[in-house]
């Protein structure tokens, strides 16, 4: 039995974590997987990079810039999540470390003593497991639907914020890209004990005249049609949740007020002489840049530092395509619940995959449902009787124009045309791998050659990464 089948049989309690040691000192590392093990983490310490999983590796300056960039993208694009200690005499650089989590590194710690770092280790990897247990359940899954890297690593972020505080959360993202799902995630995540209703306000559609009731209450007879009291939405949420969607187009004035009410707690129905108490739990969306607003002067710079004490970035779908066929298939579901065999066929899922969404998740939700209709039978959807609309929308005009100028710009450089072919079929190859989350088989299908050929890729690519990686 091979590692990775002893790995995938032992009990899903055990914790794994694979060491990866790019300096000369063997002692630390031998000490740190003895207290490791003592703490029930199963530790590999050999040269497969075939594991996936947590990722600890030891490094320093010199070790960062010889092999370790390099080990730690190829254990990245494994989807593996990763833990850097800084070991050398010479701390790392600020840049060095930014570089590091630009990458997708998760921590980086510095090479205290074996227990400090031990101890890290293990607190952190139960959180996480914590987390990934979570994140696989039905909660999650049967709602947020997504395999790609840059979505699960949004998810797990989410999942933290959730569970482990009960701060302010910011959700930043463009429209159609899944912030109210994120944002109800959020309140049926949250552990508090008392934890009430979820409330939702869409700031967009608060009328002027009205919005102090809305956010208020009011008393009877405090203007024109109040006929009776009213609770407002800092009442209704006390205890629980507060949703506010599109928080950029709330005016000045109510932004001062919920400033006030989120630092203190206190607010006044619209007519009324005396103070109420409120707590709540503020999640906020947008799919404007705030940063800028508050630069332009449309947002208060101090309820933007408040609401961020927590922000998460909803990642377009142009960035993560790989999800596409997921999503689609879960969409299908949706509208054929029955007929669960009900699948597209080659032509429609790359037509799928090759489209731009500028409405996201939400465009091609709709565009699902609407190839869904044309469906006669036969258990595959297929393009027939698209609307002419949707070839039009397709510019594949700048695609080619990219193209030239990335065939340009080698040719001034002097890379002659057998290169230019290699370069452009290794690219081919990467992004087919990519879009298929290594899944060589369908790769060769989309790239329309033979398996053969995307292995032999693979397998010199590999080779290639091992032999930077090695002393």
């Amino acid at each position: 039995m091979n590692q990775k089948e002893k790995q995938m049989n032992q009990p899903s309690t055990i914790l794994h974590l694979k060491i990866y040691n790019l300096i000369k000192d063997k002692g630390f590392v031998f000490d740190l997987k003895q207290s490791l093990t003592t703490a029930g983490i199963t530790c590999y310490t050999d040269d497969d990079t075939s594991f996936v999983g947590y990722v600890f590796i030891l490094l320093d300056n010199a070790a960062l810039k010889a092999e370790g960039e390099v080990l730690i993208k190829n254990c990245l694009r494994q989807q593996s999540r990763v833990i850097v200690a800084d070991a050398g005499e010479k701390p790392l650089s600020l840049d060095s470390i930014k570089s590091l989590f630009e990458m997708g590194v998760e921590e980086v710690i510095s090479n205290q003593s074996v227990p400090f770092v031990a101890s890290y280790c293990v607190n952190k990897l139960k959180r996480w497991a914590i987390v990934e247990t979570i994140l696989e359940g039905p909660l999650v899954q049967k709602r947020l639907i997504g395999r790609s890297a840059n979505w699960l690593s949004l998810l797990r972020k989410v999942i933290e914020i959730s569970c482990f505080s009960t701060t302010s959360v910011l959700i930043q993202g463009e429209s159609g890209t899944g912030k109210e799902l994120i944002a109800r995630l959020i309140h049926d995540l949250d552990k508090r004990v008392d934890k009430q209703h979820y409330v939702v306000l869409d700031c967009s559609t608060v009328v002027q005249e009205l919005s102090g009731s809305e956010f208020f209450g009011h008393e009877k007879g405090a203007f024109t049609n109040a006929i009776s009291n009213r609770d407002g939405a800092f009442a209704s949420a006390n205890k629980g949740t507060l949703f506010l969607d599109e928080i950029g187009e709330l005016p000045a004035r109510l932004q001062a007020e919920l400033l006030r009410v989120t630092q203190e707690g206190n607010y006044k129905r619209v007519g009324s002489d005396f103070w109420k108490q409120t707590c709540f739990r503020l999640i906020c969306a947008t799919n404007k840049n705030l940063a800028v607003e508050v630069k332009k002067g449309n947002f208060r710079e101090d309820l933007y530092f408040r609401l961020r004490a927590c922000e998460v970035h909803l990642p377009p779908l142009r960035e993560r395509k790989s999800d596409i066929p997921l999503l689609a298939t879960h969409f299908l579901s949706e509208v054929s619940p029955v007929n669960t065999s009900l699948k597209f066929d080659h032509h429609a899922m790359n037509y799928l995959m090759t489209k731009d969404y500028t409405g996201n998740v939400r465009e091609l939700r709709q565009l699902v449902h609407e190839l869904s209709y044309s469906y006669s039978g036969g258990g595959v959807i297929t393009l027939n009787n698209l609307r002419k609309s949707m070839w039009e929308d397709e510019e594949s005009l700048p695609r080619e124009n990219n193209l030239k100028e990335f065939i340009r710009r080698a040719i001034c450089n002097g890379v002659g045309l057998k290169e230019i072919k290699k370069l452009v079929a290794n690219l081919a190859m990467e992004l087919a791998i990519e879009n298929t989350e290594g899944n060589l088989q369908k790769a060769a299908i989309w790239l329309g050659v033979s398996d053969r050929m995307v292995q032999m890729y693979w397998a010199e690519r590999q080779k290639y990464i091992h032999n930077s990686t090695s002393d």
